[in-house]
């Protein structure tokens, strides 16, 4: 791996099946140990019920208020400066139960490919 920044371009930014815009801060084979997104959820949307194999994902809320559902836990309010840890193939899903787009970070390791994702709806 070599040093380097990554610039954001909100040009790049697009709709994920799941139910919300992302954009992929960091992500790629050249540093397999991670990726970072920014995913955005439009106010009364639910996310599809889903989940990762063989990553662990993390949402940094930074903006707006939510109910996370995770398996085996009771679904939970959320709000900015919260941080959901989700195991490999735990079922999660996000509503955003606000009037402002919701907005986290979704860091997962290792990185986050489309293989990866499981709709379970």
């Amino acid at each position: 791996m070599q040093a380097r920044i990554l610039k954001i371009n909100e040009a790049d930014e697009y709709y994920f099946e799941e139910g919300c815009f992302i954009l992929e801060l960091s992500n790629s084979p050249a540093d397999p140990e991670v990726s970072i997104a920014r995913a955005r959820v439009k106010p009364g949307v639910t996310t599809k019920l889903h989940r990762l194999k063989g990553v662990v994902e993390r949402y940094v809320i930074i903006a707006g208020t939510a109910d996370v559902e995770i398996a085996g836990l009771e679904p939970h309010s959320i709000q900015p400066g919260d941080v959901v840890i989700i195991p490999p193939l735990c079922a999660q899903r996000i509503t955003n139960t606000g009037s402002e787009d919701l907005v986290f970070l979704a860091i997962c390791s290792s990185r986050f490919t489309k293989n990866s994702y499981e709709n379970i709806e």
